[in-house]
Order: C-alpha cells, then sequence, then structure tokens
C-alpha cells in the first residue's frame, strides 16, 4: 500500500492510497455503460391515411371560398351549395372559434342579382372576416 520514508515510523499515516478504489469504480461504470440498452426516442402514432376519394370537409377551419361563376352558381370550397346551404355553413363558420376569413370571389360575367343575394346573406350571418379576392380581373372593366 503506501509506504513511509524517513522520519518516524511510529506516526499513524494520514494518506490513503485512492488508485484501486478509482480503479474499481471505472471498471463498474464500464459495466453500468455496456449493460444500458440503448435508448429509442420513437413515439408510435397511428396516422390517417391519405384517400383522394374521401371529400373534403365542408368547412375550413382557417379559410373558406366563396365564389359565383357566370351560370349563377354558388360554390363554396370548389363545391355547387345552394342558398340555404349557404345561410347554414355561414352560421356555422361564425360560431366557430376561431372564426375562418371567407373569401370571395364572384366572377366579372356573374349575375347581379345572384351576388347580391348572396352578400345580403353575408351580411345576415354577421361574418366579421371577410375579404374580396381577385379583385384585378375587374380592372378592364374600370377604364
Amino acid at each position: 500500500m503506501a509506504m513511509s520514508t524517513g522520519g518516524n515510523d511510529d506516526d499513524p499515516m494520514m494518506e490513503m492510497n485512492t488508485t484501486p478504489l478509482i480503479d474499481v469504480m471505472l471498471v463498474l461504470l464500464v459495466m453500468l455503460i455496456i449493460t444500458i440498452p440503448i435508448q429509442t426516442h420513437a413515439v408510435k402514432i397511428d396516422l390517417p391515411a391519405n384517400n383522394p376519394n374521401q371529400p373534403k370537409p365542408p368547412i375550413d377551419p382557417v379559410v373558406n371560398k366563396l365564389s359565383i361563376d357566370p351560370a349563377g352558381t354558388i360554390l363554396w370550397n370548389a363545391t355547387p351549395i345552394d342558398m340555404a346551404t349557404l345561410r347554414d355553413y355561414l352560421g356555422r363558420t361564425r360560431d366557430m372559434a376561431p372564426e375562418p376569413e371567407l373569401h370571395v370571389q364572384p366572377d366579372p360575367q356573374s349575375r347581379y342579382d345572384v351576388a347580391d343575394r348572396v352578400f345580403a346573406e353575408i351580411k345576415r350571418a354577421k361574418v366579421s372576416k371577410m375579404g374580396f379576392v381577385g379583385n384585378e380581373q375587374y380592372a378592364q372593366f374600370a377604364k
């Protein structure tokens, strides 16, 4: 273990040899590292399958597009609807939190009376997030 040189041999040794203790601790540490299994941080989630034939929900929670074609057909997110369905969709969007945006895009050749009835329904539904898109198509009429 430890050896004392010179001096009085009757004095007790104040030092301890820690080399064997460190060797044992290093061996234990290596054994611990080897025996611990490799941790995988994977969470298994069942994701929905992408089905192209599945219809989209009628109301998008972020942005809905309402358009009127030249024949007077009202389209909600590219799906033809009637006035009663429009009332229902507008009421349901108003009750959602947060309220989704409504982008209105009537065709320049659409009938005025259809557009007027659609705007009246939007006003009755008290939609607060509405905007007109595609206004550049009306630039030819402004000249």
